[in-house]
């Protein structure tokens, strides 16, 4: 395999970089362009370039680990790994029944292993406690797309539409950070004369970049949406034949918005008048716009509202399902897209299929060979599930997630998890998760394994393999192969879980037919010569003749003709804006917001151990305004406390003008007493169950010696 070159994509965020992976004869994996892959054309960033240092034996995990009676991890055989795991596993089950058994996943499985994955929950475990990390990533987006659109897919354009659009609002996001190679997009738009407005409580290096830097109080991005809907019906900008022709539920959401008058959003938000009202220049001069939301407005307990006011704005100007318009989320995790979409989210099936819809449980039971009642109901979202470990849930089996670093109130859902009477998880390294585990199963990653991913745009790609695992290492697939003929009763479970990962695509194919992630007419074949098929992709409803008639060529751009509801109409949801879950007080008067910096990426499990990055970002801090670090007497560098009424972080100060002065930020990559997802607010949304990572209260102290 040495000096073989292999295109493939990059492990880390939802753009799935393009790159060629070159093994050589050291041992060491070469990083290369492939200039070929449209998405980020060539382009990498420090944590793409790097990728390939996790690959390293000595930096991952490479023979499963077990519990010893003195309580330390020890290396055992797999047989043993295995063996432990489905005898902790059915013992909770024989005694405390199906849902006493949890299975919670990751936004970084590929489409394969998120399929099996549930699969393996609701047929093998028979269990509805399943859901993933990705609920922390795009919920808020996805329901609010669902709702409004009938169907949610990050992107329903490709990335190529930006440039050539007339005006982004950038609500939340900053790019230039979490995925650089998408900054390119922003900067090309601005090149060919189009206007960006990014829209952060902090300067960050995006905000920078634009024409218009909106920077709201945290928690307030509902009302400032709310805001501008208001001045582009008072300044007479709808369009109302739009409306009038392709959405439903105007009435209800002009009269809510025209309760947000200017002044009244200036005093919610901080953003003056004059600002809106440039805002809404900008927004509605052209006769393309878009409107882009990440985890700022989507991390909120009101995230689907909160993105669905911005939905609204794009339905009263008509920009949505028109040629370069529209509405679209920036995913963020690299397979938060497909994560969802095929089964290991708490209440959806394989295509994106509702886990109440009788038809979509006859056809899933269908291909899987079961009877549908025999299916479990919708379970426990992400974080509820965490709080009810050691209770309600006594074992849990966790594939490729850290939420010891990545749940909010991060010190409680820890003590759940020493709660648990078994605890098994699989990932390449040694997280803070897994070292509290009673049996950790070391596995292959994005290089050593085949496999699909969908990326933001909801482009189905090709991850292939580039070189071999380490002996010791085993893929998810043949983890869950082995489980289900351990734990399993009949055929399905000894037969339905296959280790290829091409022939597991095949049943996902069949599974997603007909629903609304359908990509029953992709291939593998077609994702290697295509690079990379946009669902929704049925299967050919003639014959491939020799001139590829019959073939779908999947979706680029979506609701262009109609939207995907009933009547093909677009919804208009009236919202009104209301508090935070935690508004300052007193005892805890600043706001705390969350995010990240550009080296690392989520928990940090895999970053973290990359020379390179932790040379660029060596641990977290808290970034302040001069102002409030007057008031506490410290200086830049100096240790800072913050503290809210789930616990306390410690971490250097960083003094800037960047944010508001009652605000302060934290990136939330790291473990130890500068994990900023100790302080964090679990406050739930009521539709998505997304937490409120994005703004709760704090005070802000000076350490002195």
């Amino acid at each position: 395999m040495q000096n073989t070159v292999t295109p493939t994509h990059c492990p880390y965020c939802a753009l799935q970089c393009g790159m060629n992976l070159t093994p050589a004869a050291d041992g060491t994996v070469g990083v290369s362009e492939r200039a070929d892959f449209p998405v980020n054309r060539g382009a990498l960033c420090g944590k793409g370039r790097t990728a390939p240092a996790v690959l390293s034996a000595a930096v991952r995990l490479t023979s499963p680990l077990v519990r010893s009676a003195d309580g330390t991890l020890v290396p055992a055989s797999w047989t043993e790994a295995l063996d432990r795991v489905a005898d902790g596993l059915a013992r909770t089950r024989d005694a405390h029944g199906a849902d006493a058994v949890g299975v919670f996943g990751g936004g970084g499985l590929t489409n394969e292993k998120a399929y099996a994955l549930g699969k393996f929950a609701r047929v093998v475990l028979g269990t509805s406690q399943i859901d993933y990390n990705g609920r922390f990533c795009m919920s808020s987006a996805a329901a609010a797309g669902g709702r409004a659109f009938g169907l949610d897919r990050g992107l329903p354009f490709p990335l190529e539409d930006i440039p050539r659009t007339g005006c982004v609002i950038l609500v939340g996001s900053n790019p230039a950070e979490t995925m650089p190679p998408a900054l390119r997009y922003f900067t090309e738009l601005k090149e060919n004369g189009g206007t960006l407005i990014v829209v952060d409580p902090r300067r960050t290096r995006t905000a920078e970049q634009a024409d218009l830097h909106l920077a709201p109080r945290p928690g307030t991005d509902l009302a400032l949406a709310l805001g501008l809907l208001h001045l582009v019906v008072a300044e007479g900008r709808t369009d109302e034949e739009y409306i009038r022709e392709r959405t439903t539920g105007w009435e209800e959401t002009r009269a809510a918005a025209m309760a947000h008058w200017p002044e009244h959003v200036e005093r919610i938000t901080g953003v003056s008048v004059p600002q809106l009202r440039e805002a809404v220049r900008l927004f509605c001069a052209p006769e393309a716009a878009m409107v882009l939301t990440a985890r700022g407005p989507e991390q909120q307990a009101k995230g689907t509202d909160t993105v669905g006011a911005w939905i609204n704005l794009c339905l009263a100007t008509g920009r949505a399902g028109r040629p370069l318009s529209g509405y679209g989320c920036l995913t963020g995790q690299g397979n938060g897209q497909g994560g969802r979409e095929h089964g290991q989210k708490a209440d959806q099936l394989p295509g994106y299929r509702k886990l109440t819809d009788p038809a979509a449980r006859a056809h899933v039971a269908g291909v899987w060979g079961v009877d549908p009642d025999s299916l479990p109901g919708p379970g426990r979202s992400a974080y509820e599930l965490l709080d009810a470990l050691g209770t309600d849930i006594r074992s849990l089996l966790l594939m490729g997630s850290n939420p010891v670093v990545s749940a909010p109130r991060a010190a409680h859902v820890e003590e759940r998890i020493r709660a648990l009477d078994f605890l098994a998880v699989c990932d390449v390294v040694l997280s803070e998760t897994a070292a509290l585990a009673d049996v950790v199963l070391p596995v292959t990653q994005w290089a050593e394994e085949t496999g699909t991913t969908t990326n933001l745009e909801g482009r189905v790609l090709l991850r292939r393999r580039a070189v071999r695992p380490p002996d010791g290492v085993r893929s998810d697939l043949e983890v869950l192969h082995e489980l289900a003929a351990r734990l399993g009763r009949g055929t399905v479970a000894e037969k339905g879980f296959p280790t290829d990962p091409e022939e597991v695509f095949e049943e996902l194919r069949r599974a997603s037919a007909g629903g609304p992630a359908d990509y029953s007419g992709i291939t593998y074949r077609r994702l290697a010569e295509e690079n990379g098929v946009f669902w929704p992709c049925p299967a050919p409803q003639a014959a491939e003749g020799a001139d590829g008639a019959g073939v779908h060529p999947g979706t680029p751009r979506l609701f262009l003709d109609r939207f995907a509801t009933e009547d093909g109409r677009a919804r208009f949801t009236p919202v009104a804006h209301r508090p935070i879950a935690e508004e300052p007080d007193e005892e805890y008067p600043v706001l705390l917001t969350t995010g990240r910096v550009v080296a690392q990426y989520q928990s940090g499990a895999q970053t973290r151990r990359v020379d390179e990055l932790n040379a660029a970002a060596p641990g977290p801090f808290v970034e302040l305004h001069p102002r409030l670090a007057q008031r506490l007497g410290v200086a830049d560098g100096d240790p800072v406390a913050v503290v809210s009424r789930r616990g306390r972080a410690v971490a250097p100060g960083r003094i800037t003008t960047a944010i508001r002065p009652d605000t302060v930020f934290m990136p939330f990559h790291w473990p130890g007493e500068g994990r900023a997802n100790t302080l964090t607010n679990p406050a739930l949304d009521p539709t998505s169950r997304m937490p409120e990572f994005k703004a709760c209260a704090v005070r802000v102290e000076a350490v002195r010696p």
